[in-house]
């Protein structure tokens, strides 16, 4: 009888004795997570629930910790993987069983195994790749991942890539299960037949937003050569640090507060006149002077320092404007009116 009533349990019923074992500490933080809809569904099972059985409350409990294992398989070698796993361990039937029900609702997003690999081994594997190939992996990868790989791949193919992954824009299902075969025979083909869009202006935008300033200036130089109108695209769409000079004043200042004065320093030793003078007329006298001081009393130092320096305050630029504490006026967007 019992057996019967378990069987009949639906998902809500299941994850509302889960969070009933849990105790309402637990709980508590589990609802942080969840949309309104599903607390309020959670929520009247909960209320529905009558006791529970010792029996039932160890199934559901089970089965969750089988779902976890089996989710954490596919995660760390792909579905493949955890089947072949879980059939070791709990049988073919019930592996299936579990893996069945997990990938009903999974989105199985391209190059998940890759993603999970540290950049520096990825790179070193798909380096000797065509450059179509490593757009295709970066432009799935987390921007500050790929940023990492960009900046390690040879000079010669980075403006390649670069330009391969603005223009992209939809990929066959075929063609990604060819390249995911090739890197990991392992990773489970797509859920859906769907095309996939990835890459694009916006794609590479996040990527060089991310990279180091001399990888950042050499793809953008090259890109101007082969394909002006692209280069001039993607400009529009980044912020460097001669772009200061778009800032209102009273942006100026609050990016001035969050920034080391010695960063300052070397980031305008390697600016022209028209930069340095709007930094200045936001200071100061005494800080004005203070900083010409202190770059004089510098003396040359070498382009990487400053270019370091000088992404230090980008970086800065693009948490506040993130934070909605400044607003950048880029080129192509409407004016604003104050």
């Amino acid at each position: 009888m019992l057996q019967s009533k378990k069987s009949q349990l639906t998902g809500r019923q299941k994850a509302a004795i889960f969070l009933v074992t849990l105790g309402t500490d637990v709980s508590s933080e589990i609802f942080k997570h969840l949309r309104e809809d599903e607390i309020e569904q959670l929520t009247f099972e909960i209320a529905r629930l009558d006791k529970i059985e010792p029996e039932e409350k160890d199934r559901v409990l089970q089965e969750f910790q089988e779902l976890m294992m089996a989710q954490g398989f596919i995660t760390s070698g792909g579905i493949d993987y955890a089947r072949e796993v879980l059939e070791r361990a709990l049988g073919t039937q019930k592996a299936i069983d579990i893996v069945n029900r997990l990938t009903s609702s999974l989105q199985v997003r391209p190059f998940d195994f890759i993603r999970r690999t540290d950049p520096s081994h990825l790179l070193n594997f798909i380096q000797g790749e065509h450059p179509q190939t490593i757009a295709l992996i970066l432009a799935y990868l987390d921007p500050n991942k790929g940023a990492q790989i960009l900046s390690g791949l040879s000079h010669q193919i980075q403006a390649d890539v670069a330009k391969r992954i603005a223009t992209m824009d939809r990929t066959s299902p075929d063609v990604l299960r060819e390249v995911e075969r090739v890197l990991e025979r392992k990773l489970s083909t797509l859920a859906s037949e769907d095309y996939t869009s990835a890459g694009g202006i916006d794609s590479i935008v996040e990527v060089l937003n991310n990279v180091d300033r001399g990888t950042e200036k050499i793809i953008i130089e090259a890109l101007e050569e082969e394909d002006p109108e692209l280069a001039e695209e993607i400009k529009k769409r980044m912020f460097v640090f001669e772009d200061i000079v778009l800032l209102d004043d009273r942006s100026i200042q609050k990016v001035l507060r969050e920034v080391d004065s010695q960063d300052l320093a070397k980031a305008l030793k390697g600016v022209d006149a028209e930069v340095q003078e709007k930094i200045f007329r936001n200071m100061s006298k005494r800080a004005s002077s203070l900083l010409r001081e202190d770059m004089d009393f510098m003396g040359p130092i070498r382009l990487r320092d400053v270019e370091e320096a000088q992404q230090k305050i980008v970086n800065i630029i693009r948490k506040l404007e993130e934070a909605g504490d400044i607003i950048v006026a880029r080129a192509g967007e409407e004016e604003l009116i104050v």
